[in-house]
């Protein structure tokens, strides 16, 4: 991995002693387990898992084995007070494999993560090692052709992560790979798995949303109205689709659903 990637992280999570602290949420992490529907995953990988927000709330709410990984200090420890199993190993070094089993999980949860990678193929390669057969992948990345960054970037001229604003330098020196909606479900899909939902969430409960809301109630519920309807028409226009992908020999999409939650 970049030499710069846990200064990156610490450098994010100073400060935080517990998920109480941690102050950025986002709708991907509220629709878990939920997304789940009725495929009974028994033993589930949460793949560079942060201070572990969705594998404490699938732990809490859902009957599987959860394990998380990560290689910041801070988050394995804020893991671990929370009770969380974690196991700590760098997914993006090409030269070794995952030190897992192949087919030893059901479920790998891979959330706003290979966009700070530098090895993809081989990232992906593992993760399909290790899933089971029929096994799901759940991934997202920023989604670059996403109404949310396409229309600040069309009206500013600036880049999607603006290097000179609080809000995005850690996106701008952490990201490196640029992918759209249609991009990631071909890059995905190139390795051999089966496109099978999107998952779609609106606004309800980000730190974004809620901070919108207190300085306008008016504004947020127009805000969530106009997502709906975005989301209706096609998830290629959302910032940050969740997709679930099953291994599949074949690889290729075909009938995919789209969920919104």
């Amino acid at each position: 991995m970049r030499t710069d990637a846990v200064e990156l992280e610490e450098g994010r999570l100073n400060g935080i002693e517990s998920m109480e602290d941690y102050s950025s949420l986002h709708e991907r992490h509220r629709i878990f387990p939920d997304i789940f529907e009725k495929r009974a995953h028994k033993r589930i990988l949460d793949i560079s898992a942060g201070v572990g927000i969705i594998g404490k709330r699938v732990m809490d709410s859902y009957n599987a084995e959860v394990v998380c990984n990560e290689i910041s200090p801070t988050a394995l420890k804020t893991m671990n007070r929370a009770g969380l199993q974690t196991i700590s190993f760098d997914i993006d070094d090409a030269g070794h494999p995952f030190p897992l089993p192949d087919g030893c999980f059901d479920a790998v949860i891979s959330l706003a993560t290979i966009e700070h990678l530098v090895h993809i193929d081989h990232f992906v390669q593992e993760i399909r090692r290790i899933l089971s057969d029929d096994g799901r992948f759940y991934i997202s990345a920023p989604n670059y052709s996403g109404l949310l960054y396409l229309i600040p970037f069309l009206l500013t001229g600036k880049t999607f992560h603006d290097p000179m604003s609080k809000e995005s330098r850690y996106e701008f020196y952490a990201h490196i790979r640029y992918f759209t909606y249609r991009t990631l479900v071909e890059f995905v899909s190139s390795f051999g798995f089966a496109l099978e939902a999107v998952y779609l969430a609106l606004p309800k409960e980000s730190s974004r949303y809620k901070k919108l809301k207190q300085r306008s109630k008016l504004v947020a519920h127009m805000f969530r109205i106009s997502m709906g309807l975005v989301y209706r028409i096609s998830p290629r226009w959302a910032s940050d689709p969740v997709l679930c992908f099953r291994k599949s020999r074949q690889g290729g999409s075909s009938a995919v659903r789209k969920v919104i939650l």
